[in-house]
């Protein structure tokens, strides 16, 4: 009986080794896309968030008319009524995108649930726009509310309130990369939520109260805040004869804030979930 090495052999055990199939590699499934994804994430966020859609309504749209309400004691009309009604319309936007979404991100953080996000074949943006979407798809009830009630409350038209629908959007996209730019970044929560009600505070401020009653620096302040192109834009519709142009250019400003904060907040948000 001989003994032959299996090196020789035709369809030897080393053969079968030395096979393709040895050196063959799973193929991993294809990333999402930026728009599938976004809608994923905006429906996932959008259910969650329904629970407390009552509450948040309630809170935003109430906080905004009492201001109107109390400024109606000391504003008569004119310009600074259009600058209050217009001023506190677009603060129910600034406190979901700013207040709200700071302390979502600030306790998603802090949970561990950017760990759970960082496991999905999504993009960072698409996880910062879907979230700032439902948040904001909130607002909008709010929003049109409170602007009807000040339109009544002191006498002007209701012929532009349509601005809104392009108002809201924007100046709510730029409000809330500042928003989630503050969650992902506070190093705790408490920070976080600090942050997101000290910009609401300063969009109340300086977005209700009449720019022609500020100081030369809280002016320059005003112009720095996102929110302020969202007001003036909107305070612009009220007159007799809207100079489109204008309004328009303020919108534009708001787009324009609006990319960058978003992508800030996508920066910030793939420096959190490496961490």
């Amino acid at each position: 009986m001989s003994v032959v090495p299996a090196e020789v052999l035709p369809g030897g055990a080393l053969g079968v080794q030395e096979t393709p199939a040895r050196h063959a590699t799973a193929e991993l499934g294809p990333r999402a896309r930026l728009w599938p994804a976004l809608v994923a994430v905006y429906r996932a966020q959008l259910s969650r968030a329904r629970v407390a859609r009552i509450p948040l309504l309630f809170v935003a749209t109430f906080q905004s008319v009492g201001i109107m309400i109390l400024m109606r004691g000391v504003v008569d009309g004119g310009g600074e009524a259009r600058a209050v009604v217009a001023g506190a319309s677009v603060l129910v936007v600034a406190f979901v995108a700013l207040n709200l979404l700071a302390q979502y991100f600030g306790q998603l953080r802090a949970s561990g649930g950017l760990d759970h996000y960082a496991t999905l074949p999504v993009p960072p943006a698409a996880v910062v726009l879907g979230a700032a979407g439902a948040y904001a798809s909130f607002t909008v009830p709010g929003t049109a509310v409170t602007a009807v009630f000040g339109c009544l409350l002191y006498g002007l038209p209701l012929t532009h309130l349509w601005v809104l629908a392009l108002v809201i959007p924007l100046a709510g996209a730029a409000l809330a990369g500042l928003g989630a730019a503050f969650g992902l970044l506070a190093p705790r929560p408490e920070l976080a939520t600090l942050l997101g009600q000290l910009g609401m505070s300063a969009a109340l401020l300086l977005g209700v109260l009449p720019a022609e009653r500020m100081p030369g620096v809280v002016r320059f302040a005003r112009d720095l805040l996102p929110s302020t192109y969202g007001v003036e834009a909107f305070s612009r519709t009220f007159g007799p004869a809207p100079d489109w142009a204008f309004v328009f250019g303020d919108l534009a400003v708001c787009a324009g804030v609006g990319v960058v904060s978003l992508a800030l907040a996508t920066w910030a948000y793939r420096r959190a979930a490496v961490r």
